[in-house]
């Protein structure tokens, strides 16, 4: 049966005609010439455009004679769709389309016949980016200012040439009058950046590629023919341009080229919302229009001011004119036309609420806009979808977004505010796609990137079960000749290997449903090698690692739900979507330039892309955006914040390599002052401000410390305005710290948990616990916390699947180790296994450098001659690394002093000298287990009673008096002795004492004479008490109890307290006590 396509259009009403106020009539009865229309926020500018499209099609032009411009494309569907639903039909042409898509369809029409078979591709800002790097980085860098050829092939250097080549094609320039420029004004960066800007025109003319600033100038230089200017403005006998304070230069020449010498021409415009001066708008545009454009008697054309808002009340209006009145921001050009525009006047009565809040973390800053957005939706009933967070930068986006996250606050970011390859959903998939081109072409995955594979959403491993997956294949990797590999290497070898992980993958058990799933991984991305070695495009491999996973239904079914992350999972759809049309664009442009080029293009991005969230149906979730982004829209609750002293205003001067703000039509200008940037940063916080029809919030933090974050100038402005008492005085404001607990279905939980821990009623905890129990039973994410198992500390302590070392392997122990166990057996591990120590590089290098000289006297290689050591030391000192050169002088002279207590005891004690750094190890069995005795003598000498260990200390600190009978180091020496560890000097002879020479400290008699604290020999009647100190530490190792023990000399200058559970900043969260 054949299939039939029925094409079925929707009923659409046609809409209402909307009552005009008087201003507005003006604006649809013009009778003809150039008009400027100043517009405010809320005054109705599109009603009326609208109404003058409709009055001039009932006056008997055809809907295609009517041009109507604007500057995005959301702006422009917008009006084309209220222009359709009010002629109550749908036009051949469209009337309404944004300056680019009018500039590429008038050069498509004007361009040769032979050149029209061959569309021209437009370059999206993020293409034009990585075109840039690249031609940057091939190029000749000779041709470049020594200064700048470092950069060439950095990001930064490829952003400032973008913004000098649009700013160059705004100011009607190409790169022969780049050229003369550079030539005139001896700037040898303009010079180079001229040819460079001859290479990129010429790339793009092959290729067939065109960028937007460049389309524009196309535009204007084929309207320079008379013969075409006059056949495109027959075509148009009416021009409508829309938002026209966001015009640059060459805009305006356009618009010029199209309805100049007093043909019909509305523009509609606010200067107070001219914020996009860093993309080349000039203000200049609007408010010289009525010279530009004068009538055809000469005269300056018409003006129309809509002073009239239906978006907000007297208390937002009243708040947004303290914002931009008597402070110049129009300069000399404000006057009496612009007072209306400033003072807007509500049509109606609307309530409305403003607010100025500081806080004094920005933590407690990101808690509170949680919690002043829930008692919206709460307590006002506004739906997340009618509230927006706007920020001054898109950097401090990612920031908010993962506090709203964390408080259950349904949040999305626009599309176009971050990078593509920024996004966590693309980056997941862009790593796959890295992957498999690795398997494909035989090179190693990198660990962390497997790692973030398997842990992220095509695998979804936690921690827990990445461990089981590593431990077994290192299990499997273990040999007789060598021990196994790292973990992470062998996950990633792993990846690459299909059938190693489906040998593990053993049902009906933890460790086999965690291999099982990195086993399906690893197959996907095999899969997906093979077609790329098959030559398939990005999109057709990005698709299979795409659908061959169960993340693509489990994102359907979350963005199709009603939880919390309903709007996350709606906008990582959005941007992947952006992703595989991003692939496509690659592929139909024929840039098949192999995967891995694709992948380092699209991460090259630093420009935000398109996506298709722009004209999709925002999800029911907070908006979050920068307030450029917000121009055009408005939102029932608004939160402007972060406004910061130092980032809003951000009057910082931005210069650059390339100086393109510095760029002028017939010569070098001058850059934007700092009052220029100034009034700009207003009009941009005013614009944030007036998106907010009811309810607005402006934060900001406050710190208590004078280096701390402060408030912006606009928001002490503002709690002037707003609370300034009939004396004129101003109430100090007083900032807020974090909330109790969130407004939400979690913080709820917590508290029902925290009064059952802490009342001593009974009937109160046995409400607290029927509550739980009841919100414990219902599905979704949001009740889990009041689930029992997902409570910490309800699960059993867990222990290792595999011991710390081989139950078999000799145990080796030293006599520091000894001793730091005997200490604090958590502290060893901490500082010996874990290896968390930081301890200062000073002290070791004071340590090693004293240590070597007293052996070199010792073997009688140096002499006992504490002025000749001085000098040796002398040589060697600046070799050690110090803080400052102040400490490395304090410490030159403490070494200079332990020398000469050290040639004092070495020409005293009266002993022979047998070795000097003698190292030894010796084997013994402890209760069975094979111990090894390492280490380093400093020291071991003999007299008639036997062998004597000394051990040289370089620390400030002495020991306790009370301790040397039982100090673990020295009994660890005296009974390495006795277990033959000096049997080849002094075979036979056991130890006779041992001693600590405290090179540091001086006796208080003889300050030249170190202190000197002996131990007595071994008892030959009774145990030894090392034998006894080092089986305890054996049994500490064997059997892994490393426990915490707690005393003040231990704990005093540890420096584990913060991860100690007998410490209150370590102890556990569940009561305390051993961990």
């Amino acid at each position: 049966m054949p299939i039939e396509y029925v094409l079925q259009t929707p009923d659409v009403e046609p809409a209402l005609v909307p009552t005009l106020d008087a201003e507005q009539r003006a604006v649809v009865d013009h009778p003809g010439g150039p008009l400027l229309v100043l517009a405010g926020p809320g005054a109705g500018k599109t009603s009326t455009l609208v109404e003058v499209v409709a009055d001039r099609v009932d006056r008997g032009l055809a809907p295609d004679e009517i041009l109507v411009l604007t500057f995005s494309r959301k702006a422009a569907d917008e009006l084309k769709s209220r222009i359709a639903r009010r002629l109550a039909r749908t036009t051949a042409s469209t009337p309404a389309m944004t300056f680019h898509s009018f500039c590429y369809a008038l050069v498509r029409q004007l361009q040769d016949p032979d050149d029209f078979v061959r569309p021209l591709q437009l370059l999206s800002a993020p293409e034009q980016d990585a075109v840039i790097q690249r031609l940057l980085a091939e190029g000749d860098a000779e041709e470049w200012p020594a200064i700048i050829r470092p950069s060439l092939r950095t990001r930064g250097l490829a952003a400032e040439m973008q913004r000098l080549l649009s700013t160059a094609r705004g100011r009607d320039m190409d790169a022969l009058d780049l050229l003369r420029l550079g030539e005139s004004t001896g700037r040898e960066e303009w010079k180079a950046a001229a040819r460079f800007f001859d290479d990129y025109t010429g790339v793009a003319a092959l290729q067939n590629t065109i960028d937007y600033s460049d389309l524009v100038f196309q535009a204007v230089q084929m309207l320079r023919d008379p013969a075409r200017r006059d056949r495109v403005r027959a075509a148009y006998r009416l021009v409508v341009v829309d938002e026209y304070q966001d015009t640059d230069p060459l805009q305006v020449e356009l618009l010029r080229a199209l309805a100049g010498d007093g043909r019909d021409v509305i523009v509609v415009g606010d200067p107070y919302q001219s914020i996009y001066g860093f993309r080349g708008a000039d203000v200049r545009g609007i408010l010289d229009f009525r010279t530009q454009f004068p009538r055809s008697d000469g005269s300056p054309a018409d003006l129309v001011v809509l002073g009239r808002t239906s978006r907000y009340g007297a208390t937002i209006s009243s708040a947004a004119a303290s914002i931009v009145s008597n402070r110049g921001v129009l300069g000399a050009v404000d006057g009496p036309d612009f007072d209306g525009l400033r003072h807007l006047t509500p049509r109606r009565h609307l309530e409305g609420d403003v607010h100025v809040e500081t806080f004094a973390t920005p933590t407690a800053e990101a808690e509170h806009i949680a919690l002043i957005l829930r008692e919206q939706r709460l307590a006002r009933e506004v739906p997340w979808g009618q509230m927006a967070v706007l920020v001054r930068s898109g950097a401090d986006i990612a920031r908010y977004q993962r506090s709203l996250s964390a408080a259950g606050v349904p949040v999305v970011v626009a599309g176009d505010e971050l990078p593509l390859a920024s996004e966590p959903s693309v980056r997941s998939l862009l790593a796959a796609l890295r992957a498999a081109d690795d398997i494909a072409h035989d090179r190693p995955l990198d660990p962390a990137a497997a790692d973030s594979l398997l842990s992220g959403p095509l695998c979804g491993l936690d921690a827990p079960a990445l461990r089981r997956v590593g431990r077994a294949l290192r299990t499997a990797d273990r040999t007789d000749e060598r021990g196994p590999r790292a973990s992470r290497l062998l996950l990633a070898e792993a990846l690459g290997q299909p059938a190693v992980l489906l040998t593990l993958a053993r049902p009906d058990e933890p460790l086999g449903h965690s291999a099982a799933k990195a086993s399906r991984l690893a197959s996907l991305l095999r899969r997906a090698a093979d077609q790329i070695l098959g030559g398939q495009s990005a999109e057709r491999v990005l698709w299979t690692l795409w659908s061959g996973t169960p993340w693509r239904d489990r994102l359907r079914a979350e963005a199709l739900g009603d939880g919390e992350g309903s709007a996350r999972a709606d906008h990582d759809l959005d941007v992947l979507v952006a992703l595989f049309a991003q692939a496509a664009r690659a592929e139909e442009q024929q840039q098949r330039r192999g995967l891995a080029t694709f992948v380092a293009e699209l991460e090259a991005q630093q420009i935000p892309a398109d996506t298709l969230a722009q004209g999709a149906i925002a999800p029911d979730a907070v908006q979050l955006m920068t307030a450029h982004r917000s121009k055009g829209l408005e939102w029932r609750t608004v939160v402007v914040a972060g406004v910061q002293d130092g980032t809003w205003p951000d009057v910082r001067h931005r210069g650059s390599f390339l100086r393109a703000e510095r760029l002028g039509p017939h010569g070098e200008v001058s850059p934007p002052t700092a009052r220029e940037a100034l009034r700009e940063e207003r009009r941009l916080f005013y614009v944030a401000c007036t998106r907010a029809r009811q309810h607005l919030v402006v934060t900001a933090v406050e710190s208590g410390r004078e280096d701390g974050d402060q408030p912006s100038l606009f928001v002490s402005e503002l709690w002037d305005h707003l609370h300034r008492h009939a004396d004129g005085s101003v109430p100090e404001r007083q900032p807020r710290r974090r909330p109790d607990r969130p407004l939400s279905l979690r913080g709820s939980i917590a508290a029902l948990r925290r009064l059952g821990e802490t009342t001593d009623s009974d009937v109160v905890r046995d409400r607290v616990a029927r509550s739980l129990a009841l919100l414990a039973e219902r599905p979704g994410g949001a009740t889990r916390p009041a689930r029992p198992e997902r409570w910490w500390g309800m699960a059993a302590i867990t222990r290792s699947e595999l011991p710390m070392r081989d139950p078999e392997a000799t145990i080796r122990l030293s006599g520091s180790s000894v001793s730091s166990i005997v200490e604090c057996p958590l502290k060893w591990f901490y500082d010996h296994e874990v290896k968390a120590s930081t301890a200062t590089t000073t002290a070791q290098g004071f340590g090693s450098v004293v240590h070597a000289v007293a052996a070199e006297v010792a073997e009688q290689r140096l002499p006992a001659d504490a002025e000749a050591l001085g000098v040796y030391v002398d040589s060697v000192w600046d070799q050690l690394a110090f803080a400052a050169d102040w400490i490395g002088g304090r410490e030159r002279a403490e070494a200079r002093d332990a020398l000469v207590r050290f040639v004092s005891w070495h020409l005293r004690h009266g002993r022979t000298t047998l070795a000097a750094e003698h190292e030894f190890s010796v084997t013994t069995t402890i209760d069975g287990r094979e111990v090894t005795l390492d280490g380093s003598m400093d020291r071991v000498e003999i007299d008639a009673d036997g062998v004597h260990v000394v051990d040289l200390k370089t620390s400030k600190s002495v020991a306790d008096r009370k301790d040397l009978a039982e100090h673990p180091q020295l009994g660890f020496y005296q009974l390495a002795v006795d277990l033959g560890a000096t049997s080849g000097l002094a075979e036979g002879i056991r130890a006779a004492g041992a001693e600590l020479v405290q090179l540091r400290n001086g006796e208080k008699k003889l300050p030249d004479y170190p202190v000197v604290q002996p131990q007595d020999a071994p008892p030959a009647d009774q145990p030894f008490f090392a034998l006894e100190q080092l089986t305890r530490s054996v049994h500490v190792i064997a059997d892994e109890s490393f426990d915490a023990t707690p005393s003040e000399k231990s704990c005093r200058y540890c420096e584990f307290q913060r991860a100690c559970p007998a410490q209150p900043e370590g102890a556990s969260i569940l009561g305390g006590g051993q961990a």
